[in-house]
């Protein structure tokens, strides 16, 4: 068989858990908070003044540091999967 094909009908990633999943909806609903924050800032601007940029600020940073912690467990989770034989193909 063709490493391609090998590769493809390899798992490559483990099965997303309850607490994985919050994660990333938690980090994907931040990003949207922040791209809005963003397009919306003149608007921000004139309902709270210069502390707009804050917000967009805090957001960002959450963004950051929530995408860290996502990834960092993610990667964790499929390094524990593959490394439990979960990955090998069946010959």
């Amino acid at each position: 068989m063709p490493l391609w094909l090998d590769m493809l009908r390899t798992p490559m990633a483990a099965p997303e858990t309850r607490m994985l999943r919050r994660r990333r909806h938690l980090w994907q609903l931040l990003c949207i908070a922040l791209a809005a924050s963003i397009l919306c800032l003149r608007p921000l601007r004139s309902l709270a003044g210069n502390t707009a940029g804050l917000v967009c600020a805090v957001l960002l940073l959450a963004v950051l540091l929530c995408g860290i912690r996502y990834f960092r467990a993610k990667s964790a989770a499929d390094d524990a999967w593959l490394a439990g034989g979960h990955g090998e193909v069946e010959r």
